[in-house]
């Protein structure tokens, strides 16, 4: 990484960010995050920084765009993810939220309640932050800020403080940190350099913090994470539930945590489940009813600046589509020596992520078998998603069953309301396949990562269980409303 020129210190910090900051303090907080991500841009040696997308699309009372928003975001994010680089148990609701899931998390002295969106698919976390918080082309709901200045426990991460090099990769502090090197080491000031994060439809900029996290067993102090002063598309906060050091679960030194899906039909409404996270769970003993597949590691993932080191790789072996299995190679279902490839769980898609051959057949499997009913060509132009049917006139729909089978024996039935989204306007009823591809419609073609992401659209009513220590990913169908 080319070393920082723009440098920031705690007492510039305390004087001008928690104290309410004046429109030239903002500028100059923003002209130096905007400075960084063109000399992450132009570093030959920089590496992008692991993070997820999260549509937070508006809810539309129109069902066909709500479709294209929702199979759009899933590409978008499929891009980024493809590209990327002791306590008792506790229990914290989950709400559906436009295509995602939010729980909110305690934060500060006192606390601050902060919804945040769970994302499997990446590490850090961040919130929106000061009341001078900008989030461009969100929606006009209430955003919940988080206020520095009302916390007595808020402090902004220093630059040598090794939690930077968790969300800077590669981190030099010799070059980074210039400013420390220049006075005493244990008496620097400078801060870790701000960081911008970007994805398939949006981004966040902001600056790292160490604050106390109050959870429901008691509280977590230096919990690393950022304070977004900007986004874009990025209305809600992340809370980074990944494989890498920086998550919610390594910081926490979770054993394991599990949620059940509520179904989308209640987005953005009080329905939840629970969040339930465990860091005491020394057994090895299964938790009743719940089927096992192990969880994989990628061939790449030694490597610390790729971003697979936060993916839940699961082994897929065999898509079954009304009875028979639907012929994919071996090559797209496992991770190669570079590490691209193999199937991932991540609660921050929302449909299906398939690459195209895969794609290809189950696509063939459902168009060969799905006989009386008329495909809607305008509906799968409009949305990018494909097969649609018109159903309108039909009262008993009769859809071939999807299986998914994965290593270790467990097998996922799947209800047709967890693989097809019914569109209907008042008029006409539409029934589409929410598997989505790489398409001119919806997107560039995507190489390289995971050639298959298991959105939570396909979960909906399963209990989901990561099991880190026993290194294996349960789960059951159930009612989660």
């Amino acid at each position: 990484m080319a070393p920082f020129t723009c440098s920031l210190t705690q007492t510039w910090l305390n004087k001008n960010i928690q104290n309410s900051p004046t429109d030239s303090t903002f500028n100059t907080m923003s002209s130096c995050i905007v400075f960084i991500f063109f000399s992450l841009l132009l570093s030959a040696s920089a590496a992008p920084i692991p993070i997820s997308l999260f549509t937070t699309l508006p809810h539309s009372d129109q069902p066909l765009q709500r479709l294209t928003q929702l199979a759009s975001a899933t590409v978008a994010r499929a891009g980024h993810l493809k590209n990327g680089k002791n306590s008792p148990p506790s229990t914290t609701p989950l709400f559906p939220f436009n295509g995602a899931y939010t729980v909110s998390l305690s934060f500060g002295t006192p606390p601050q309640s902060i919804p945040m969106i769970i994302d499997t698919g990446s590490s850090f976390s961040w919130f929106p932050c000061t009341k001078r918080y900008v989030c461009r082309n969100c929606s006009s709901s209430p955003i919940s800020s988080f206020l520095p200045k009302q916390s007595s426990s808020a402090k902004f991460l220093g630059c040598m403080n090794p939690k930077c090099g968790w969300l800077h990769k590669p981190f030099d502090p010799n070059s980074s940190c210039r400013d420390c090197h220049l006075s005493s080491k244990a008496n620097c000031t400078q801060i870790c350099p701000p960081y911008i994060l970007l994805y398939g439809l949006g981004s966040t900029g902001g600056i790292a913090m160490v604050e106390t996290l109050t959870m429901p067993h008691g509280k977590i102090e230096d919990f690393l994470v950022g304070c977004s002063l900007f986004s874009s598309s990025q209305p809600a906060g992340v809370v980074g539930f990944g494989r890498g050091v920086s998550s919610l679960p390594s910081q926490l030194g979770l054993k394991k945590f599990s949620y059940c899906h509520v179904s989308h039909k209640f987005d953005n409404s009080p329905k939840s489940s629970f969040l339930m996270m465990d860091s005491d769970s020394d057994s090895g003993a299964k938790t009743a009813e719940l089927s096992y597949t192990p969880l994989l590691k990628n061939p790449a993932r030694d490597d610390g600046d790729s971003a697979v080191a936060d993916y839940y790789y699961i082994g897929l072996r065999r898509i079954v589509v009304g009875g028979r299995k639907v012929k994919v190679s071996y090559r797209d279902l496992n991770p190669d020596s570079g590490g691209n490839g193999g199937t991932i769980v991540d609660s921050g898609s929302t449909f299906v992520y398939m690459n195209k051959p895969v794609f290809e057949a189950v696509y063939g499997a459902f168009s060969e078998q799905v006989k009386g009913y008329k495909r809607e060509a305008e509906v799968e132009g409009a949305t990018g998603l494909r097969p649609c049917y018109d159903i309108t006139r039909h009262k008993d729909l009769k859809m071939p069953e999807m299986e998914l089978h994965f290593k270790g024996g467990a097998e996922m039935v799947l209800p047709l309301e967890n693989y097809f989204f019914v569109v209907d306007d008042g008029e006409r009823s539409v029934l589409c396949l929410t598997v989505v591809t790489d398409d001119t419609l919806l997107g560039p073609d995507l190489v390289g990562g995971p050639s298959v992401i298991l959105g939570n659209f396909l979960m909906q009513n399963f209990h989901v269980e990561y099991d880190l220590r026993n290194e294996r990913f349960g789960f059951r169908q159930q009612s989660c409303s």
